[in-house]
């Protein structure tokens, strides 16, 4: 059973749930809610606390300003206010999407307070060798969000990052969007897309710092934006991606199977002191 909660911080607040018990594990993603990891968190809690929430100013993480950009950064000093709030000195992290990119700037800038970091399918555009056609291609993509709205810019967003249109992978229509809906379009449009594809992970410090940093690709990723920035990444680290079931969104897809997975990869790296 997870406990909700919502804890204060300097420029807004953080929801975020809390399951089990034992070594912490934090599970996030950029633009995903807590939402789409529970099936993930109840399994893992079996052995662990598992740390779910919303990243600021996404759906029950309001921000004082809604205008300020969400970066990396911030996202990953949010990371280490929720480990204070909740009494862990130190965490195991997964960053799955965009949460990877938080994930890679956590560990850089919180070293001392992860030990192994999953990260999932980072949309690091920054290491590819057409970083600039990626930079120009997102900044056309935010351009239509503004010019024709959300359901353009998610159209054009998905066509540049490699997924199928829904008639085409047999998924249903998508619902009418709610207000909330449309509060997060533009959070992720406005002012979260542009500054996660545009982090450039710091290889130098990811390499000799402390922490585990793994880098994890899904089984049916091929063709997708996110599969050449996953095996760039690893590469720039001297390691290969470690393969988890299904796509992108494997975490939901396949909970069961990729909690497999995340179990292996935690429990053959523990935490450094």
């Amino acid at each position: 059973m997870a406990e909700s909660h919502t804890l204060k911080t300097a420029d807004g607040a953080l929801y975020h749930e809390v399951r089990g018990s034992g070594p912490a594990l934090v599970l996030t993603g950029a633009p995903m809610d807590a939402k789409p990891f529970a099936a993930l968190a109840d399994l893992l809690a079996a052995e662990r606390t598992v740390i779910t929430h919303d990243p600021r100013g996404i759906g029950r993480s309001p921000l004082d300003d809604p205008g300020r950009d969400s970066t990396p950064e911030l996202r990953a000093d949010d990371l280490a206010a929720l480990l204070d709030a909740l009494g862990f000195e130190r965490a195991d992290l997964l960053g799955s999407s965009g949460g990877a990119v938080t994930a890679l700037a956590a560990a850089v800038r919180h070293p001392a307070r992860l030990g192994t970091v999953v990260a999932h399918e980072p949309p690091v555009l920054e290491v590819l060798p057409d970083a600039a056609r990626q930079r120009a291609a997102t900044d056309a993509i935010i351009a239509t969000y503004h010019r024709d709205g959300a359901a353009a810019a998610f159209a054009a967003f998905a066509a540049n990052a490699g997924f199928p249109p829904p008639e085409e992978d047999g998924r249903a229509p998508e619902p009418e969007p709610t207000e909330q809906d449309r509060a997060d379009a533009h959070r992720f449009f406005a002012h979260e897309l542009g500054p996660t594809t545009r982090h450039v992970p710091d290889v130098a410090a990811l390499r000799s710092g402390p922490v585990r940093v793994v880098v994890g690709l899904g089984a049916a990723s091929s063709g997708l934006l996110t599969d050449p920035t996953s095996r760039a990444l690893a590469a720039a680290l001297g390691t290969g991606p470690v393969v988890f079931p299904g796509g992108h969104g494997g975490f939901a897809e396949d909970p069961a199977g990729f909690a497999d997975v995340l179990r292996h990869v935690l429990d053959r790296g523990p935490a450094r002191d």
